[in-house]
């Protein structure tokens, strides 16, 4: 099943989160991203979600993954039938 909302959430500069970027745009995946830095409100909430303050979360039609990488992802992807 395809998704119908995907955020990331990232931190500038934090190279998980360009991997989280290349992997979603490898895949054709549309996604809204939300700069923790930048915007206090979105820190709060992918604190909220994930119980952490790590980035890349990824939060997919209300599931939540946090501080992951490529396998992580590829992972959680398929066990959700995200594709």
């Amino acid at each position: 099943m395809k998704p119908t909302r995907v955020r990331l959430f990232i931190k500038p500069y934090c190279p998980w989160c360009s991997k989280a970027q290349d992997w979603l745009d490898a895949r054709g995946v549309d996604y809204d991203i939300l700069n923790v830095m930048a915007d206090d409100k979105a820190y709060d909430e992918m604190e909220r979600l994930s119980g952490q303050t790590c980035a890349p979360t990824i939060e997919v039609d209300g599931k939540v993954l946090g501080d992951f990488g490529p396998p992580e992802i590829e992972a959680w992807w398929k066990k959700n039938n995200f594709d």
